[in-house]
């Protein structure tokens, strides 16, 4: 994780989209399997359309699962959140939190979450660098942005045993 930090209330960051993890050949095996019965068993009910989603599906894991992440860029600044390209406005975030980890077994990841007003997935989680989460409370705060407690969804930590 990158940081750069300047004057005029801009911070800079970049991380990585997601984490990369290794997946083992038994992953990609235990992947194939359960494409290949569960497509032949909507094949023998005669659900060709949930056959042919679950081929497609286990294809698409298997390429998401080889693909290695990108680099994003993220900036706080005098307008807003950039993200990449795509500005979320002060005005469009809800609340805030900084997830940091303050006990000594560094359970917890540091994120930033995001509350947005968008109408489809609206909390953002945005991984941050311990050494940056005074500067985004500060930043957050002269944006009159409250801070309110987020935590990740049940999912992402179900996903994540399952090794997405």
């Amino acid at each position: 994780m990158e940081v750069n930090e300047n004057s005029d209330q801009k911070l800079v960051w970049s991380a990585l989209e997601y984490e990369d993890k290794e997946r083992s050949q038994d992953w990609f095996w235990a992947l194939g399997i359960i494409v290949v019965t569960g497509s032949i068993a909507s094949i023998i009910f005669e659900n060709y359309f949930f056959a042919a989603l679950l081929i497609l599906a286990g294809v698409l894991l298997g390429f998401f699962a080889i693909k290695k992440p990108g680099l994003v860029t993220y900036e706080l600044n005098s307008k807003g959140l950039k993200i990449r390209d795509r500005l979320y406005p002060y005005e469009n975030i809800k609340s805030f939190w900084v997830q940091v980890d303050l006990s000594l077994e560094k359970k917890l990841k540091p994120i930033l979450f995001i509350h947005s007003e968008r109408a489809f997935m609206p909390i953002l989680s945005i991984p941050i660098n311990e050494t940056v989460a005074e500067d985004i409370h500060s930043i957050m705060f002269s944006q009159n942005i409250p801070e309110v407690e987020m935590k990740e969804h049940p999912s992402e930590k179900i996903m994540e045993v399952l090794g997405f």
